[in-house]
């Protein structure tokens, strides 16, 4: 069974930091990208920032870049995504997802996790 679990979500402050973990069972790890997306109330899904787990290369929405750091565990199976300079423009449930063409294509979705940034 495919299950992608995520942690780390919860209440920071404006300009505080936060590490989401996703822990991914039940597939070849490095055969996928690996990502996180989000939404926000009232808004669509977005993609977030995704990584190619057999090479590294990552991709960053432009209003994360110099914020976020997506990084990835091969090890232990889990992608990281940490956040820092936290806006409350950022607050919105985080999904992990895997996919294709660095999550271009997403076949498998977590559960999310909540992030809450206050002014």
């Amino acid at each position: 069974e495919v299950q992608l679990v995520e942690s780390g979500g919860g209440l920071v402050q404006a300009g505080g930091s936060l590490r989401l973990s996703c822990a991914a069972s039940g597939f070849s790890f490095d055969a996928y990208a690996i990502g996180w997306f989000r939404q926000a109330p009232g808004k669509e899904r977005e993609g977030v920032s995704c990584i190619d787990t057999s090479d590294g290369s990552t991709a960053y929405v432009d209003s994360v870049k110099g914020r976020f750091t997506i990084s990835s565990d091969n090890a232990k199976n889990t992608v990281y995504l940490q956040m820092n300079s936290l806006k409350p423009e950022d607050t919105a449930v985080y999904y992990c997802a895997s996919g294709f063409s660095l999550c271009d294509y997403v076949n498998y979705w977590g559960q999310g996790t909540q992030v809450t940034v206050s002014s």
